[in-house]
């Protein structure tokens, strides 16, 4: 549900009595204004957040370091954004900061920016005035930005917590270029950056000024929790808390101190969250795609703020997979582009001598992305893992038939760029059984591999409901037994022909599944898909659902369908 019901009905829910509404019609009228919006005082809305703006900057004014750094944004934004201000008129701004002049240069000699027209610059660049000319208005902008926000938290008592907020935003806006350097939109680069930087504004101006209310918007996120541990009330969406503890919410927050700054309008509408699910097509509206460019790289970084290392790279992986298409990327160029930006990153931050003791999670950002040991298997080593459950379309409903196909296309697509470079045998398998379960809306698909040793087809890893009992029950036999019939999985798989089974409790299906498939597995419809290789089946793929003649295929989806399975016979020959 959006915020505003969210709120209406957590404070009806609230453990507190004094907290609650005082009654039914205080409730009933909340929920008329939410219903219908329009019936509310015109301009009441903007009116509030307006008074709670005023009243924050004032706070934010009191401190000194406020309208320094306020006037510093405004002018370099300026000089940046006129046709008619020159290179020295930027050197000289830069040039009234000392501090700032100091690590801009040491910035810009890191090995990342000296690398100019081919070749390194002999003897490094010493002068604000190179800087400008070798690496770009845009470019210097961005980091002369950046290194204001890192001044103005060095002498604050929470510092670390600061510092920390300073690096997921330089990660994500590192990534945010990164990704359009590797993309159709590569002019948009710098802007990129500067979309992603200040995408969470409000949020890095209230742990900036208002420590206190950000740990307190911070508790109020955490899931309420009784005696024993387990989770009794879902914790508060970060709009919710926000608007709760400030009287606005962090967006509106970094959206009027933007305007106050007089930041452009594109830069101010990449700052507000896209709504839905990522596009699945090349989003071709620039502004449109930088907020979800920022919106993504923000993600991104988030995730790796907050995950455990040996988690983290399946789950950049996974969002990988999700954003890669609206913004005209592979998911792997998305992969490669967050260890570049990490790499960036972890330059910039000793450029900055920006030093984390060895507890802080912001060390997470600056390390590498390492693939968990499971992640990199050879083809006769594939173990048993589970991918978490795709969203299955934009709305949560099934696909139609149209969407389907066009998921089943690009799926293929993604498969095949994969596979030109240097690929992961285990990563092309895993984006092939997600676009199959995507597509189609499968309950469980699972990847069955030949194990030597037993000359059995096993279950190597699925994904969808309750797999992770599924996939070790699969045992295909690949032996022809010296009499009686054989199970209709192993024939199948003997036969190599894709076999669709619409209803599992037919008389003369049901005598032919094995004692395995009726226990754990168990499904009333199901899809085979056997891999051959000359002439030998090594491998199968499997989906089923949970209704008979739920399995409805057109000519097209099984002809794509055929496809990611020759796409996962290609992947092996490739890597054998």
């Amino acid at each position: 549900m959006d915020d505003a019901l969210r709120a209406i009905v957590q404070r009806g829910l609230a453990r507190d009595p004094a907290q609650r509404w005082p009654s039914a019609l205080a409730m009933h009228d909340a929920l008329a204004r939410w219903l219908r919006p329009e019936a509310a005082p015109e301009g009441a809305a903007a009116q509030g957040e307006g008074a709670a703006l005023e009243f924050l900057l004032r706070r934010m004014r009191i401190k000194s370091d406020f309208p320094a750094m306020s006037q510093a944004i405004s002018r370099i934004q300026r000089l940046t954004q006129s046709e008619h201000e020159s290179l020295s008129s930027l050197s000289n701004e830069i040039l009234k900061d000392v501090a700032l002049t100091q690590k801009l240069l040491r910035l810009v000699n890191t090995v990342q920016f000296r690398h100019t027209g081919g070749g390194v610059q002999a003897g490094g660049i010493s002068t604000v005035s190179r800087a400008v000319a070798l690496i770009g208005f845009g470019g210097i902008r961005n980091l002369a930005l950046s290194l204001i926000l890192l001044e103005r938290m060095e002498n604050k008592a929470h510092a670390q917590a600061l510092r920390e907020e300073f690096l997921r935003s330089l990660m994500a806006a590192s990534l945010a270029r990164e990704l359009c350097l590797n993309g159709p939109s590569s002019q948009e680069s710098e802007e990129a950056f500067l979309a992603a930087l200040f995408y969470h504004l409000g949020r890095s101006l209230t742990e900036f000024y208002f420590p206190e209310e950000a740990r307190q918007i911070r508790r109020m996120r955490r899931p309420e929790q009784g005696p024993a541990g387990e989770e009794i009330a879902p914790g508060l969406s970060e709009a919710s808390a926000s608007i709760q503890v400030l009287g606005m919410s962090y967006e509106q927050l970094g959206l009027g101190v933007a305007r106050q700054w007089g930041l452009p309008e594109g830069l101010q509408e990449s700052m507000r969250r896209p709504s839905g699910e990522p596009p699945q097509r090349w989003i071709d509206k620039p502004s449109e795609r930088q907020r979800w460019l920022a919106h993504a790289a923000n993600a991104v970084a988030d995730v790796i703020l907050h995950t455990e290392p040996d988690q983290a790279h399946a789950k950049v992986h996974a969002m990988a997979q999700r954003h890669a298409r609206a913004l005209g990327l592979s998911a792997s160029d998305f992969d490669q582009a967050a260890d570049r930006a990490r790499a960036r990153l972890s330059q910039m931050a000793e450029a900055m001598g920006i030093a984390l003791p060895k507890s802080s999670p912001a060390r997470r950002l600056l390390a590498p992305l390492q693939p968990a040991p499971d992640d990199s298997l050879s083809p006769h080593q594939l173990q048993a893992t589970v991918l978490e459950e795709p969203t299955l379309s934009l709305t949560g409903q099934a696909l139609t038939r149209e969407q389907a196909v066009e998921t089943l296309a690009s799926g293929i697509q993604d498969i095949t760029n994969a596979m030109v470079e240097s690929f992961k045998l285990n990563e092309v398998l895993r984006m092939i059984l997600e676009t199959i379960f995507r597509a189609i809306g499968f309950r469980r698909v699972v990847f069955c591999l030949r194990d030597p040793k037993s000359e059995q087809l096993t279950g190597r890893f699925g994904l969808g409901e309750g797999v992770e009992t599924v996939v070790p029950a699969f045992r295909v036999p690949l032996r022809l037994p010296s009499h009686g019939a054989l199970d209709l999985f192993t024939a199948v798989c003997h036969k190599g022909a894709d076999t669709l089974i619409a209803d599992a409790s037919a008389p003369n299906i049901a005598e032919r599944l094995p004692p395995w498939y009726q226990g754990a597995v168990r499904a009333p419809s199901f899809l085979l898909l056997p891999l051959m290789l000359k002439g030998q089946p090594f491998a199968m793929i499997y989906a089923d659902k949970a209704r008979p003649g739920a399995i409805d295929l057109g000519e097209k989806e099984l002809a794509l369908l055929r496809t990611l399975r020759n796409q996962a016979v290609m992947a092996f020959k490739q890597v054998s």
